[in-house]
């Protein structure tokens, strides 16, 4: 959905460069090199672009629902893990980019969400999406926003990454996190409290084909992914007035659920035992919020998420 999107910006840009008007495109080429910065540095939210009724839409369409489960103290910063990563991240989008969801529920925290750098070259979409509240995920955007000393931030990384969209099946409960630390490391420089944050439903909105690992067609998604930086799930779901093929996503609920947060001290030199034993708890603390929320969600008795 991003890609298409930029796309459709990019061609935009390439029409005006090409038109009369092509000193507005120059003009804007200045205002991307003076302005680059800023997607690391906390982005440039809008309160009216998260706002569009089109949001409330969207939200509804599934429906997608936050829920919350322990109180998240407003005079500390946070990073919050989003588990999985889905094919469209529909439950990140909809709960920390648009609405007023996430505000009301955890008043004096202001959510970022961290999403890859690539997508803040692409003219006039990158202002669209800094003011949806969508920041880079390089180091320096996440240590600008848990850096706040006087707390109050609350930094979304979608854990899993893009590889993990290839997992996307209905259904499926495998995320890609035992070789991601990266995440924890960050957490103990800034003293950030970890909060596990588990979307159920998200996986079912899309059909994929099937590409199990060691097939031909995960190897070619995985070179892809890693010479351009973000996947290419091939998914459908339904059309516009018939439910049998299309690539509009399924009406399935999403609920993400806000797990407890984790207490971490500021550790600016943390050692790799000390990160690998906070990476352990982290996982621990996932399973368990999984486990007790599974049955209200519709998850058989009988499954369980499977780290990889």
């Amino acid at each position: 959905l991003l890609s298409l999107v930029a796309e459709v910006c990019c061609g935009f840009f390439a029409i005006l460069i090409l038109s009369n008007f092509w000193f507005l495109a120059v003009l804007y080429l200045v205002w991307l090199y003076l302005d680059w910065e800023t997607p690391c540095t906390g982005g440039r939210r809008s309160q009216w672009v998260r706002s569009w009724t089109v949001w409330k839409y969207f939200r509804e369409y599934f429906p997608i629902q936050l829920i919350k489960t322990a109180d998240l103290n407003p005079d500390h910063n946070y990073l919050l893990g989003f588990h999985p990563h889905g094919v469209l991240v529909a439950g990140a989008f909809g709960n920390f980019c648009t609405g007023l969801s996430f505000q009301n529920l955890f008043p004096g925290l202001t959510p970022y969400l961290h999403i890859m750098p690539i997508w803040f070259g692409c003219p006039f979409f990158r202002e669209y999406i800094m003011s949806a509240g969508m920041v880079s995920a390089s180091k320096e955007s996440v240590s600008y926003v848990l850096n706040n000393k006087g707390g109050g931030h609350a930094s979304v990384i979608v854990i899993g990454g893009a590889e993990e969209s290839l997992n996307a099946h209905p259904g499926g409960l495998t995320l890609n996190i035992l070789k991601r630390k990266g995440f924890i490391k960050m957490a103990l420089k800034h003293g950030a409290h970890l909060v596990p944050v588990f979307s159920f439903g998200e996986n079912d909105l899309f059909k994929q084909v099937a590409n199990p690992r060691g097939s031909w067609l995960r190897n070619v998604q995985e070179k892809l992914q890693k010479i351009m930086g973000f996947a290419l799930p091939l998914f459908h779901a339904r059309g516009i007035f018939q439910y049998s093929f299309g690539l509009i996503p399924y009406r399935q609920p999403i609920h993400t659920v806000v797990g407890s947060p984790i207490s971490v001290k500021q550790n600016l030199n943390p050692t790799t035992e000390e990160i690998e034993q906070l990476h352990a708890l982290y996982l621990q603390k996932l399973r368990q919020l999984f486990e007790e929320h599974k049955r209200n969600y519709g998850i058989p008795e009988h499954k369980s998420l499977i780290f990889e």
